[in-house]
């Protein structure tokens, strides 16, 4: 599959290749730990930050309440650049949940991804410190990701 730099919308998620850098590896060859939560938060920036998303207004303020990596299998530099899948897990007014299937390059979306994670993100107004109401177009559109349990 032939993934545009600004991701690309599948039936499963929204999926975006993300570039390994090879200060990415750790002393075993794998893709380091902290680098993959970086790895994973950049991928969410086309899916959800980029201006013609209406989701865009979330890049002046979101929050990670949580985060969850669980690896299966290992990522390697030479594996890359990665493979992002992204759908959403749970929707509420202030916060949703995303999932994440990381996969090596050119693998297909059937096959066991590598690492699975998931982010709970909250909207947030930085100007009152507080969580504020997503709009009716940006809980539209992350709907248009949710995947039913």
């Amino acid at each position: 599959m032939m993934i545009p730099d600004d991701g690309l919308r599948t039936e499963r998620g929204y999926v975006v290749k993300v570039p390994v850098r090879w200060s990415d590896m750790d002393v075993f060859q794998h893709i380091n730990h902290a680098r993959m939560v970086t790895l994973i938060e950049e991928a969410r920036i086309p899916w959800l930050f980029y201006d013609e998303r209406p989701t865009a207004p979330l890049r002046e303020g979101c929050v990670v309440v949580d985060m969850h990596v669980k690896y299966q299998a290992q990522l390697r530099h030479d594996q890359g650049p990665i493979e992002v899948l992204m759908f959403v897990e749970k929707l509420r007014s202030v916060d949703f949940v995303v999932g994440y299937e990381v996969r090596p390059a050119g693998a297909d979306l059937d096959s066991k991804p590598a690492v699975v994670a998931t982010t709970h993100l909250a909207s947030f107004d930085i100007e009152t410190q507080r969580p504020r109401r997503m709009t009716d177009a940006e809980k539209e559109y992350l709907r248009e990701f949710l995947r039913e349990a």
